[in-house]
This record gives structure tokens, sequence and C-alpha cells, in this order.
């Protein structure tokens, strides 16, 4: 069976400097998301965090990878822009799948792939209430109507580009909404953004975060036919009339 490569990269500074968080996480938000997706039986886990040489990122990693998870918050800055480039050529050229958690909007891959400051409203923690508004994505399979989580407010305006799907919706307690779960398709790559997974709220065990996570997986993994997989500037060198020329034959 062929196996999906999935690399879940994560900060790990959180958990390593807040009590909370280390309580909540106390293995690290990527190990829990491992486990999430450990449940996959088509699906191959690795984790990278950003003290690791080279930013847990080495060609050998990022160029084996089929679908990226990026979690970051406090450290944004210290991703360096070679290797911000380097996760865009994989998912413009090569079609590896992008997945940005919660403070991912902000992260370098994340603007930088989509083009966009990825700037939003945001408050304190509180009741949200998630609704899926396109139940017939592949991404929203198993899915209820709604969903309730606490989680920090995230809200509009949220500047991304219009994106090319809207899977999730939110409404919190205080009156915000926002658009939490977001596709983009870029080169032959795909793009999904997922607001819940604050460091200090306990998303990731919920049973409908857990089920997006591994829908999502699934969904940004794109294998590509070989006449794609080579997506530099090829010189045409036989004209259209000719090839047209030779269509007659058939």
């Amino acid at each position: 069976m062929k196996k999906i490569k999935v690399t879940v990269w994560n900060e790990f500074r959180h958990e390593r400097s807040d009590k909370t968080v280390k309580e909540i996480y106390p293995e690290g938000i990527h190990n829990t998301v491992k486990d999430i997706l450990a449940e996959c039986d088509d699906v191959e886990v690795t984790t990278a965090t950003l003290d690791m040489p080279d930013q847990g990122l080495p060609d050998e990693v990022l160029n084996n990878t089929d679908v990226l998870i990026w979690w970051g918050h406090m450290a944004h800055g210290e991703v360096k822009d070679e290797l911000v480039n380097k996760i865009k050529e994989r998912v413009y050229r090569h079609g590896m799948g992008f997945f940005a958690l919660h403070s991912g909007h902000h992260s370098k891959p994340f603007r930088a792939i989509v083009g966009a400051t990825g700037d939003l409203t945001w408050g304190v923690e509180q009741q949200q209430i998630v609704w899926n508004i396109m139940p017939q994505h592949p991404i929203a399979k198993g899915i209820p109507e709604r969903f309730g989580l606490f989680e920090e407010m995230y809200g509009e305006p949220f500047r991304i580009p219009q994106p090319d799907e809207l899977i999730f919706a939110s409404w919190f307690k205080n009156g915000n909404i926002f658009r939490t779960g977001c596709t983009f398709y870029r080169g032959v790559g795909k793009v999904f953004y997922f607001q819940p997974g604050h460091e200090i709220c306990r998303s990731f065990y919920n049973p409908n975060v857990r089920t997006v996570i591994k829908n999502a997986v699934h969904w940004l993994y794109t294998e590509l036919p070989d006449n794609v997989k080579d997506l530099s500037c090829p010189q045409q060198k036989v004209p259209v009339t000719e090839l047209m020329e030779a269509e007659k034959e058939f």
C-alpha cells in the first residue's frame, strides 16, 4: 500500500517554556498531531521542530514529504528565508500539500505560498461554534453540521486571498465571525488553513478536529502524473501547427 508521507513541523517552544501548555501537550503539539495520524494505516508520519539541525527540514526530509503540517507562533521570524523558498517550491512545482494550523496563518511559509500578510483580529479564549458550510467536500467528511470548541478568538477581517474553497466558518461568543477552514490551489500543490489549535486549548483532542486533520492530509496529497513532474519553463520545439497536421491522420 502506498503511504502518504507526512511531516509535522512544530516550533516546540511553548511546551518547553509554559507549564500550562506542557500539561496539555506533554510530548509537544507535533507528537499529538502525529498520534492523530497514526490512526490512519496509509499515512507515515515524521516530526520536525525548529531547534533541530536545518530547522528540522533538511533536503532529504523536505523532498521526501508529501504533506507538510505547520504549527508556529512565537518564533515565526526565526524560520530561514532559504527554507521558506524551498517549501514554496515544493508546493508550486512538486505538488507537496501544505497544512497550516492555527497561528500558522502568520508563518513565513503560509504567507509566501498564498501571497498575503495573514493578518487577522484576535481575542481571548471563548466558546466557538464551527459551522460545516461545505459538507460535500472531502475534508468535511464525517463532520456534523456544527460543533463546539473553546478556543482563542480569531475574527475577520482575515487578510488572505479569496479562498478557492471555504469549508468551515465560525462564530465566537463575543460575536466575531471567522473563515475557519480555507483551501488554496498554488501551482500543482494544495494548501489548507485550519484555525483551531491554540496552545492553551485542548482542540487537538476534539474528535471532530482530529477527523478534519485526517481528512485534510488525504485531500492535500497529490500524486502527479509524469507529464507535469517537470514544471520548469521548457522550450516548445515542435510548432503547434505541425502537431495539428499530425492529428489529421487519426
